[in-house]
């Protein structure tokens, strides 16, 4: 063969093996999964930020008001049992989350309800923005509208991270929560939801059907399960944790126990003084380097649960953001609370 003929036929062999190649790679791009955009509900299903335990069970549920599906999460740990009570934690997410914020591995608060023989239930609230029922501009601490701020402390006078204190310096007024639709209700302002309502909009009304949704929900895993109203507790973190001081207090008698992280202290609705009265034992977690709610806020509202003599625990963790922390010194809080016999 000609030297002409081998660079042909060289030539030849080299296009077919490239369009091969080709080929193949548009069949695997085709047969390949396409990745979630961020923030949708198939991103990890927990908006982007982290993947949801395999272990937790995705709901949902026909909301009698609107008639809309509203979707939830629950785990159940291997532990749970029909033949006794079983503890339940109801676990309430922050501005812009949903049903599996709360759920993430990374946060293990799946893990550690697996370990405590939990029920652990994680309601939508009607929505992304539906501030668990808390009225919109109610003011915190328990002080009413005349509300004045407190002398400043120091900073060097934080508590160590790690130690559940009994009292922290009080510091200026907190602030709401910053951010897209702080404190409007809807659908959180204009943030982008991951399910929940969509028939209702008006601020007020959202607010109330988001209260009636957790209540819901909770009534829902009683009838379900076999649960210790012993030793059922509420959590939230930022609304969510505003939220659990509210309904905490608004409904005193259905908790052992509850537990905010970063809740914005001007959003508290005066909860301070319900949950004193109560005597509910209540657990606050807060990162002194938090710009989305400022530790001032927080130190305040435990300043009035001091100043009322309340059941408390306070955790305020040097260097911490506006993340969800604290998770294992709540389920030991938890732990150490069972709602006494009537």
């Amino acid at each position: 063969m000609t030297s002409k003929r081998l660079m042909r036929a060289g030539l030849a062999i080299g296009l077919i093996t490239s369009l091969h190649l080709a080929l193949s790679q548009v069949t695997l791009a085709q047969q390949a999964p396409t990745a979630a955009p961020q923030g949708s509900p198939q991103a990890g299903r927990g908006g982007g930020r982290g993947a949801v335990d395999s272990r937790v069970q995705q709901r949902t549920y026909t909301f009698a008001d609107t008639n809309e599906q509203i979707p939830y999460a629950v785990f159940v740990s291997s532990k749970v049992t029909r033949d006794r009570k079983n503890p339940l934690i109801v676990a309430l997410h922050g501005l812009g989350g949903n049903q599996d914020t709360m759920m993430r591995e990374s946060l293990r608060t799946v893990e550690l309800a697996e370990q405590g023989g939990y029920i652990l239930v994680t309601p939508m609230g009607y929505n992304c923005g539906g501030w668990n029922g808390i009225p919109a501009g109610a003011r915190g601490g328990g002080r009413g509208p005349a509300a004045t701020a407190a002398p400043a402390a120091p900073r060097g006078g934080a508590p160590q991270a790690g130690a559940p204190q009994t009292g922290a310096p009080a510091t200026a007024a907190g602030a709401p929560q910053r951010g897209a639709g702080a404190g409007r209700g809807g659908r959180g302002g204009g943030l982008a939801c991951a399910g929940g309502g969509t028939a209702v909009t008006e601020a007020a009304k959202v607010r109330e059907l988001s209260e009636k949704d957790v209540m819901t929900v909770l009534a829902m895993m009683r009838k379900e399960f076999n649960v210790d109203e012993r030793r059922t507790y509420l959590m939230g973190h930022s609304m969510g944790g505003s939220g659990t001081l509210y309904l905490g207090a608004k409904h005193a008698s259905v908790w052992a126990a509850v537990a905010a992280i970063a809740p914005p202290g001007a959003l508290g609705a005066g909860s301070a003084d319900g949950l004193a009265a109560a005597r509910m034992p209540v657990f606050v977690v807060q990162g002194d380097m938090d710009t989305a709610v400022p530790v001032e806020g927080t130190r305040r509202y435990i300043e009035r649960l001091k100043e009322l003599n309340a059941n408390y625990e306070y955790l305020e963790i040097p260097g911490a953001d506006h993340s969800i922390t604290g998770i294992p010194e709540i389920y030991s809080f938890f732990a150490k609370h069972t709602k006494p016999a009537q």
